[in-house]
């Protein structure tokens, strides 16, 4: 028993490198994980910032939170803009940088914990319900090695590191995340923006990590949106029949829920930059309207959009069903008629207690099953609660366009 644990925890340290395709144990399909590999990951374990199975949390997002907001804080306070009338945005004052690095980064820190234990039960689940032929347990296992491979890859975040710098530091942030006035991390010497202590460790340290860490998730969702194409390849025993309308793949829509921290995080960094236009630039929600049904649409796609890859295969099972349930159903009504209302049912024989009735029923419920099967693992439900996540940090700016005691006053109305 000890042994095991020290295997597996061995594995999963050493990201399970030295293992191929063909050598995928059940162990590694029990674990696998998104989240437990990668070299942010053996940095953080290094480090002591995280055990093996993603412990010191609270650790984590101490040492990350200190490392991108505390230095802004100090310079701002040195450089005389971390509060008072220096500069138009004081440090103290400036939503963004709230919402950036005491919000959004400490809940892409949850969502590895979150996802990781939600995550670690879809593969059992695959094999649990039967869904995986042994015929095609092989290329199963192929697609839990190659994912893993992808998670544990250093180039992919050597390119994410490239991607913050070249892309976002020197591009976006000196077109776009700066206000046309005079902040603790950008002032202007004839129309020119000049970078201030603070704003130099902005743009060099805070904002990279935050951006890494973003675009880090991304990738992720690409390694889970491929390793559930791979699977939806493989001749999946599924059944029209099953009560969850998904053919046995209902599972898969509750792993959505699981991206809510990573959701509101998103949220989060639209909602402090909106915050900062309405308070320092005289901007009004509305006109953000494009932009948060935008967010909505993208976060939640981001989500939902990997397990569109069962779409094409459910809608054809669902088609094949109905006419082949359709066919059945036509006999057996067509004989049920003919012995029960034509005079077919033999001499002594009655309805009353008769198994035909309850056949006829339990054939109905089938087909009604079939009928309602959906053509994507997840609900329109699903979706509109996922939106609501992401939104749900905007919502506090609702305030900037009617006073607190009049919003309640009309939610007293909707309620009462």
């Amino acid at each position: 028993m000890g042994s095991t644990i020290t295997d597996r925890a061995s594995w999963i340290q050493t990201g399970g490198l030295e293992r191929s395709a063909e050598t995928v144990t059940p162990i590694e399909t029990q674990d696998f994980s998104l989240i437990l590999g990668g070299p942010l990951y053996q940095l953080f374990c290094r480090a002591h910032l995280c055990g093996n199975f993603l412990e010191l949390l609270r650790r984590r997002i101490l040492v990350l939170c200190a490392i991108s907001w505390v230095p802004l804080f100090v310079f701002s306070a040195l450089e005389g803009n971390a509060w008072g009338d220096a500069v138009k945005v004081p440090f103290l004052l400036d939503f963004e940088i709230y919402a950036r690095f005491l919000l959004a980064l400490p809940l892409l820190i949850v969502a590895e914990l979150v996802i990781h234990e939600r995550m670690r039960t879809v593969v059992r689940q695959f094999l649990e319900r039967d869904l995986i032929p042994e015929s095609a347990r092989q290329k199963f296992d192929a697609a839990i090695a190659s994912a893993m491979k992808l998670r544990n890859s250093i180039l992919a975040e050597v390119i994410l590191i490239a991607l913050v710098y070249i892309v976002d530091v020197l591009v976006i942030w000196r077109g776009h995340m700066v206000l046309d006035v005079g902040t603790w991390s950008c002032s202007f010497v004839n129309g020119e923006p000049r970078p201030t202590l603070a704003g130099w460790w902005y743009r060099f340290v805070s904002l990279p990590v935050l951006q890494f860490l973003l675009l880090r998730w991304y990738y992720r969702i690409f390694i889970w949106a491929r390793y559930l194409w791979q699977i939806s390849r493989l001749d999946l025993k599924l059944v029209a029949t099953h009560p969850d309308h998904s053919a046995g793949l209902g599972f898969l829509a509750q792993i959505s829920y699981a991206f809510g921290p990573l959701l509101v995080a998103q949220g989060a960094l639209v909602a402090g930059m909106i915050a900062d236009r309405i308070f320092f630039a005289g901007a009004k929600l509305p006109q953000f309207r494009v932009e948060l049904v935008a967010l909505a649409v993208v976060a939640v796609f981001l989500v939902v959009g990997p397990l569109l890859v069962f779409a094409p295969r459910l809608g054809r099972l669902k088609r094949t069903a109905l006419r082949e349930y359709g066919a059945f159903a036509q006999r057996y009504v067509s004989e049920f008629e003919q012995k029960w209302l034509r005079g077919g049912a033999s001499t002594g024989e009655t309805p009353l207690g008769s198994g035909d009735i309850q056949s006829l029923a339990d054939l109905g419920n089938s087909f009604e099953i079939i009928r309602q099967m959906r053509a994507v693992p997840f609900t329109l439900r699903a979706l509109v609660r996922l939106a609501l996540v992401t939104l749900a940090p905007v919502a506090p700016l609702t305030l900037t366009m009617i006073s607190a005691e009049e919003l309640l006053q009309r939610l007293i109305k909707v309620v009462f």
